[in-house]
């Protein structure tokens, strides 16, 4: 075959092999950039025209800055100091891309790097992020709602009981002032008798003392409420574990009539948590409401709660006198609206292994059975001595 013959079926194969890559870079689905070590663009697929507002023929020829700013320029201050490409050689990095009309987003960027005739040359990769981190922001956002209405169904549960407890020390405010009256009419009519009662200015002092005593008590009852019911964003902080424990405690218990006796085991010292307080309240009043409903109508009606640091984790348990948890109901125990309970929605469990998953925890469980009740255990890991110096307790 004659020299101008093969030369022809070279150029041939050579425009089929282009066009083929070609149509490949037309129809990706992410934009394909291809750079020459000076970082100068050769080539600009559609998508890429679609996600920077620039089209092929304004994007070729011009350098890599143009659609993904200073990002690519390296550590220093030097605009110039990141020509080099080799540092972004890789996969799945977010950086900030740039569109025409100067708005900024974010983009996976994977590189990888092509030896050829013509020197080294660099294929970029480029997924925009911002459909990912809209549906991040939304799932966020669903999870913090589920949140807040598990605490409102909980608080809902018991709000007769509530409105019971809070009655208690509005009532004895009540009596108490209405006992201040009485003693100022009764010290009024001995004055105007000529007698004076030495004695009533220490009275009423006792009498107010009460008074002001049963009012914090309501007080801090709504306090306690409104904290653990109100929506509001996530927020972590070193917290003593058993001061987290005693409030939700004392704030389950409000709910629920006298019977149960609660045992306490907190270990102190015990180190510090980094936790957002309001969601570990939450597992323990889930924990505590399915404890005190597990011993209901047993008889001897006991909860033990206990706090101690093993392993390199912080763990809190509830155990309980109840009949344990059934097999039957092992399998699906923390999956959400599955729930052995008449009422409830089903998300206790559910919602509380994922606030434990979320801290870098877990919640686990002991069935218990053959006479022995369940126990609930909430691991969390503790803090690193660096995250623990860096923050003060509450």
């Amino acid at each position: 075959m004659r020299r101008s013959s093969i030369e022809q079926i070279k150029k041939a194969s050579l425009t089929v092999s282009e066009a083929r890559l070609s149509s490949v870079l037309d129809i990706a689905a992410d934009g394909i950039v291809v750079v020459d070590e000076s970082r100068t663009m050769l080539v600009f697929n559609k998508a890429c025209e679609t996600l920077f507002g620039w089209t092929a023929a304004e994007a070729i020829g011009r350098r890599v800055d143009l659609i993904l700013g200073p990002v690519l320029q390296g550590a220093g201050d030097d605009a110039d100091a990141g020509l080099a490409v080799e540092p972004i050689v890789g996969g799945g990095r977010e950086v900030a891309g740039r569109h025409r009309d100067g708005t900024a987003f974010p983009v996976e960027l994977s590189v990888a790097e092509a030896a050829t005739p013509d020197g080294r040359q660099f294929i970029a990769i480029l997924r925009d992020l911002r459909p990912r981190k809209e549906a991040e922001e939304r799932l966020n956002q669903l999870q913090t709602d589920l949140l807040h209405m598990a605490r409102v169904s909980a608080v809902d549960e018991m709000g007769a009981a509530l409105a019971h407890e809070l009655n208690q020390p509005l009532t004895a405010v009540m009596l108490y002032l209405q006992a201040v009256g009485r003693a100022h009419d009764k010290a009024t009519d001995a004055h105007r008798r000529g007698e004076i009662g030495a004695h009533l200015d220490d009275t009423i002092r006792s009498i107010l003392g009460k008074a002001q005593r049963e009012a914090e008590r309501a007080g801090n009852i709504i306090r306690r409420m409104r904290d653990f019911v109100e929506k509001r964003e996530p927020e972590r902080r070193l917290v003593d574990l058993n001061g987290l424990v005693e409030e939700a405690v004392e704030l389950t218990l409000l709910g629920y009539r006298p019977g149960a006796r609660v045992v306490r085991h907190l270990r102190s010292p015990l180190p510090a948590v980094r936790v957002d307080a309001v969601q570990i309240q939450q597992i323990v009043v889930n924990l505590m409401r399915n404890a005190l409903e597990a011993v209901r109508g047993g008889g001897q009606e006991r909860i033990w709660i206990e706090t101690q640091a093993k392993d390199g984790t912080i763990r809190f348990s509830v155990r309980d006198s109840g009949p344990g948890v059934p097999p039957e109901a092992m399998p699906h125990l923390f999956r959400a609206f599955a729930s052995t309970k008449r009422t409830g929605l089903g998300l206790g469990l559910a919602i509380s292994r994922a606030i434990a998953q979320n801290h870098g925890g877990d919640l686990t469980v002991d069935p218990g059975g053959n006479g022995r009740g369940a126990c609930f255990s909430l691991v969390l890991p503790e803090p690193a001595d660096e995250d623990a110096g860096r923050d003060g307790m509450r």
